[in-house]
């Protein structure tokens, strides 16, 4: 089987870079800081215009955790409006309860209100009381696959678990690693966790083209500096891209 590269991208121009490289599908977030949040829908409307690969657009209002409130959850429905509108090919997504199940109400409103998109619930699933239970709740409501690290820290030290979802999921439902694979241990997240399609985020630093800089002027946080930034870095796509066909 085929195996699939899902590039998680923090900008419209890093999913043109992810593309070059070869990526099969693209996340499109941003606030990566904060594991990936929304994107505009300048981004959204400027990456699917350039794209010819899937587009899988981040639903997710805010960092921290995935308990959300009323007016969140509204934003987040518009935000899915706003996604197929733009043509984007799916939308990643996931909302728990307080006692860290998978919130089934909200889900299922926000799955009905996504169709006819792909539909992945994000590291949410990493975040639950219960995997296995969470992933039948997730294959009654339909969704199409699951982002994983299999509640570890990293997709490698997960591994064992994800194998084990993979077993019990007997393909009615994608598991897909993600979350510290990169192209120096993609062969052995293969070789480990039995998966078909992998999610990875391979970024650069790119240092601004400003010649005239203000060091002791801050924009963001303290310690980053505001000359330099994250680009997906095609090369090493296209490398990772190569071990998954070897």
């Amino acid at each position: 089987m085929a195996k699939i590269l899902e590039a998680c991208v923090n900008s419209a121009i890093s999913a043109v870079a992810a593309q070059d490289g070869g990526a099969d599908r693209i996340e499109l977030c941003e606030n990566m800081m904060e594991g990936g949040c929304t994107p505009s829908a300048g981004t959204i409307g400027f990456a699917r215009k350039v794209l010819q690969i899937p587009v899988m657009v981040m639903i997710r209002p805010r960092g921290a955790d995935f308990l959300y409130t009323h007016n969140e959850f509204e934003i987040m429905k518009n935000d899915i409006c706003t996604a197929r509108d733009l043509g984007a090919d799916g939308v990643v997504f996931g909302i728990l309860t307080p006692d860290g199940t998978v919130d089934l109400k909200r889900m299922e409103d926000l799955v009905k209100l996504a169709g006819p998109m792909q539909v992945t619930c994000h590291r949410a699933f990493d975040m639950t009381a219960d995997p296995f239970k969470a992933l039948d709740d997730l294959i009654g409501l339909g969704i199409d696959r699951v982002l994983t690290s299999g509640q570890s820290d990293s997709a490698l030290s997960g591994a064992s678990l994800i194998r084990k979802l993979i077993n019990y999921a007997k393909n009615r439902i994608i598991i897909m690693p993600g979350h510290g694979i990169k192209e120096h241990n993609l062969s052995e997240a293969i070789h480990l966790t039995g998966a078909s399609e992998f999610h990875m985020y391979l970024p650069k630093q790119v240092r601004s083209a400003m010649n005239f800089i203000r060091e002791d002027v801050k924009m963001g946080k303290p310690g980053l500096s505001e000359y330099r930034y994250e680009l997906i870095d095609e090369e090493r796509i296209r490398r990772a891209k190569e071990i998954m066909n070897s």
